[in-house]
């Protein structure tokens, strides 16, 4: 499993409660360019249209030596492969106030390309800032014990 993009504020700016892993419905180039690690996960969510999840706001620019492209949108919408049973529980959770679903991570999985979300809540301005202290304490304690020894 090869990572290809994450998205880094997620863990931040969210509380991730559940995980999920879905198929993309990609073009041609956009795998290609995928694959080439020219993907952003920056600012994208996931979306429900229409009982089915989409892909917002993710960039995947065109590949650099396909053809010119007439109309690509590199940030266009991109629906998301799950299982029913998935896509009915989702719609459960998102109706709970205060849940969203965050992208995390675009893997491999053998050929394919993953993309792995979680239903999220929201974090408070002092919760990231006590996850802040917390990161730090454990820098000054690690940097102690490697002085110590």
């Amino acid at each position: 499993m090869g990572i290809l993009a994450k998205n880094r504020r997620a863990a931040f700016d969210y509380k991730l409660l559940d995980k999920y892993n879905a198929g993309i419905v990609l073009t041609g180039q956009e795998v290609k360019s995928i694959k080439t690690g020219h993907i952003s996960l920056k600012g994208s969510f996931v979306t429900l249209k229409k009982n089915e999840p989409y892909l917002t706001n993710a960039t995947i620019p065109p590949y650099k030596y396909s053809g010119e492209l007439k109309n690509y949108d590199s940030s266009r919408s991109r629906k998301l492969l799950l299982k029913k049973s998935e896509i009915k529980s989702l719609i459960g959770k998102i109706r709970t106030r205060g849940l969203t679903l965050v992208p995390i991570q675009v893997y491999t999985n053998k050929r394919l390309i993953k993309l792995r979300f979680a239903v999220a809540q929201g974090k408070k301005q002092y919760d990231k800032r006590e996850d802040l202290k917390k990161k730090e304490s454990q820098r000054k304690i690690k940097r102690s014990l490697k002085e110590n020894f």
